[in-house]
C-alpha cells in the first residue's frame, strides 16, 4: 500500500529510499534552529519502518551511502536557501562529504 512518512533521521530516510521509496519534498522547520524534514512516499513504509526500528533491516551498503549523500546534498541546499545567514555554516558541506567518501573508497 502506498503511504507517506515524514522523517528527520537521515539514516532512516536513506534506508527507506533504498527500499524503493521516493523523496517527495524537503521542508525546513524552525524551532530555534533550522531542522530539515524529509517527506518520503512509497509502498510498505510501515513494514520498512518496523524493520528499521527492530534491527531487521538489510540493505546494500553502497546504495545506503548513495542515498545518504543524496539526502545530505538536498538537505544542505534547502537549509542554505531557507536561511541565507547560514550559508557560511553549510558552505562546503557537499564538497567535504564527497571528498570524505572518496577518501574512504581508497582505504
Amino acid at each position: 500500500m502506498q503511504g507517506t512518512v515524514e522523517v528527520t533521521d537521515l539514516f532512516k530516510g536513506a534506508f527507506l529510499l533504498c527500499m524503493g521509496a521516493r523523496l517527495d519534498k524537503v521542508r525546513v522547520r524552525n524551532n530555534g534552529r533550522a531542522i530539515a524534514t524529509f517527506l518520503i512516499t512509497g509502498k510498505d513504509l510501515d513494514r520498512h519502518d518496523s524493520d528499521y526500528r527492530c534491527g531487521r533491516a538489510l540493505v546494500n551498503p553502497v546504495q545506503l551511502r548513495e542515498s545518504l549523500n543524496h539526502l545530505r546534498d538536498v538537505m544542505f541546499d534547502k537549509l542554505r536557501k531557507h536561511d541565507p545567514a547560514s550559508r557560511k555554516r553549510y558552505a562546503g558541506q557537499e564538497g567535504r562529504e564527497k571528498h570524505d567518501d572518496r577518501q574512504r573508497d581508497h582505504r
